[in-house]
């Protein structure tokens, strides 16, 4: 991300119509130069609208996000960029150096990633990308049902706003009225006996724009479409932040079955006929939420089963 793409984005920031030849003028460069940057904007998720004889505008007026304004409401070190590989990465890589509660955010990630290898769309200041840095003394056995709780902290503070419905699905998304609005990618360094080493990583929808959208491969949802006026991205932050420290003392304090009926209640799948894929092979049977290890159970022919995550799949099955 060049100076020059940061000053163009921060004048199209508004939301209103700017001449190519004021936007030149004021990055002192050409009417062309300036087409081609726009074309990059696109690029990166930017919806850039051009009207002949008003110029370029944004769909939608853009907020970037404040690290300062994020740190003081939240209590924690948040750093933010407008580029990033993936923010759960860019932590791993210096997971050593930081301390408990350290926040990374960033505008756009070139190569973001969900569970399972799978890429996570990231189109440039629509959403949320974050990851924060936590470690657990007692070891990665003390890990047990983590993802589950952050889901947890990313309910609480859709709550927080007022959108009703929010769903979770075994063992790391967040839905709303059954279409995905948030996916929890968990990374641990950890050794024998040793302290356990974690970066929680967060997607959360905030304004799809909708090129990025056909990216999605299952139905998605965002906050702009169940909110009925536009959201501080900056408050939102805040707020997960806050809710995500809560619920990570909490786990580390009382574990995992302090939150179990909170999570069994908020069941997406409860009840439901599901399919898991586990490899190359599928497992069908009837969702019963989870235990106090945060497995899931499942109920196969009238018995029901602890399953544990790994590289496995949840869907709802087609009867």
């Amino acid at each position: 991300m060049t100076t020059s793409r940061q000053q163009l984005i921060r004048l199209l920031a508004d939301g209103e119509f700017h001449s190519g030849e004021a936007l030149g003028e004021t990055l002192g460069v050409s009417r062309m130069a300036v087409s081609k940057q726009i074309k990059v904007l696109e690029t990166i998720g930017l919806d850039v609208f051009k009207v002949t004889g008003k110029g370029y505008k944004l769909s939608a007026p853009l907020q970037l996000l404040d690290a300062e304004q994020i740190t003081a409401g939240s209590g924690v070190t948040v750093e933010s960029h407008q580029v990033l590989g993936s923010t759960n990465q860019h932590l791993l890589d210096k997971a050593a150096l930081l301390q408990k509660g350290h926040s990374c955010f960033a505008e756009y990630q070139t190569a973001g990633r969900g569970r399972r290898g799978k890429k996570w769309v990231s189109p440039y200041g629509s959403h949320l990308y974050t990851s924060t840095y936590w470690s657990l003394d007692a070891g990665i056995q003390a890990a047990s049902g983590l993802s589950l709780v952050i889901g947890i902290a990313v309910a609480r503070t859709l709550t927080d706003l007022g959108i009703v419905n929010t769903q979770l699905k075994w063992p790391n998304d967040v839905y709303v009225d059954g279409k995905k609005i948030a996916g929890v990618l968990v990374e641990i360094i950890a050794t024998a006996g040793g302290e356990c080493h974690l970066v929680i990583g967060l997607g959360l929808n905030v304004n799809m724009p909708l090129q990025a959208g056909l990216e999605i491969d299952q139905a998605w949802t965002d906050i702009n479409q169940q909110l009925p006026h536009s959201l501080d991205r900056n408050v939102l932050a805040t707020s997960y932040l806050t809710h995500l420290i809560k619920v990570l003392t909490d786990f580390e304090s009382f574990g995992f079955g302090h939150f179990v009926e909170e999570w069994n209640c908020c069941d997406a799948f409860k009840d439901s006929p599901v399919v898991l894929t586990i490899g190359n092979k599928k497992k069908y049977g009837i969702a019963k939420g989870i235990d106090h290890s945060g497995a899931l159970l499942l109920e196969v022919d009238g018995v029901i089963s602890p399953l544990v995550g790994g590289e496995v799949s949840l869907r709802r099955a087609e009867i």
